[in-house]
């Protein structure tokens, strides 16, 4: 069943507003009498039948509410070094589709990307429509936060995770004998093209992070982010 993300949800009859609507009857060609999920975005999911189309509006009732099922039991905060060109839209579009629970685009010492303020919060927008789109698309019960770009240590003062990893291409332990069955909340660090320097390993760890390997290839800096939320999914049972 289609899905789309409203900001608020109250009552039994909702109606949409233009641009919801004009994809609803135009590109998706919905009709009168068809079912749509909405989500408000707090992991609970409306089924709708829709009531009404006309140019500007679609008009729906709700039928029944309840928890999204799509959600994983593990709060994954992805610290993703900034890289270059368009890898970022990427990085942002596979993550959410695999359960990713908010990112954050961290500059590093290597990363050569380095935008100005403005084009940084232009790139946010950006970046939180990629995250919308990709959530409406795979049925995930939230939008996941883009949040601002950080720096190495502002990014570490945030992170709040009971497991802090960072992927590091000197080496590490395997996500199979750090990732436990009852862990509800893991942060992970991986840096841009070039990797990490030492001392922001040592950083990481001072923290209290953990060095991982991704295996013995050397993955790319937007192939590493999904190959991790892939592992850790299915080691927490997110992918059966």
């Amino acid at each position: 069943m289609k899905k789309l993300f409203v900001e608020k949800i109250c009552g039994e009859k909702i109606t949409l507003n233009e641009e919801q609507s004009r994809h609803i009857a135009k590109s998706l060609r919905m009709r009168k009498g068809d079912m749509l999920t909405l989500c408000d975005g707090g992991g609970n999911d409306y089924g709708c039948i829709i009531d009404e189309i006309t140019k500007s509006s679609v008009t729906l009732s709700v039928c029944y509410k309840q928890a999204s099922e799509t959600e994983p039991n593990i709060k994954v905060s992805l610290f993703q070094g900034v890289p270059k060109a368009a890898k970022m839209e990427d990085i942002i579009q596979k993550c959410v589709e695999l359960g990713v629970y908010e990112i954050t685009p961290v500059l590093t010492k290597r990363s050569v990307s380095r935008p100005e303020p403005k084009q940084a919060a232009a790139k946010r927008g950006r970046y939180g429509k990629i995250s919308l789109e990709a959530a409406q698309q795979s049925g995930r019960g939230i939008v996941p936060e883009i949040n601002e770009m950080a720096s190495l240590e502002t990014a570490l003062s945030q992170c709040r995770a009971e497991l802090i990893i960072v992927f590091y291409e000197g080496g590490g332990e395997s996500l199979k004998s750090l990732i436990k069955s009852d862990i509800k909340s893991v942060a992970i660090f991986i840096g841009p093209e070039g990797g990490f320097e030492k001392e922001e390993i040592d950083a990481i760890k001072a923290k209290g992070g953990v060095c991982a390997t991704l295996g013995k290839r050397i993955l790319r800096t937007q192939t590493a982010p999904a190959a991790a939320l892939s592992a850790i999914m299915l080691l927490t049972g997110n992918l059966e």
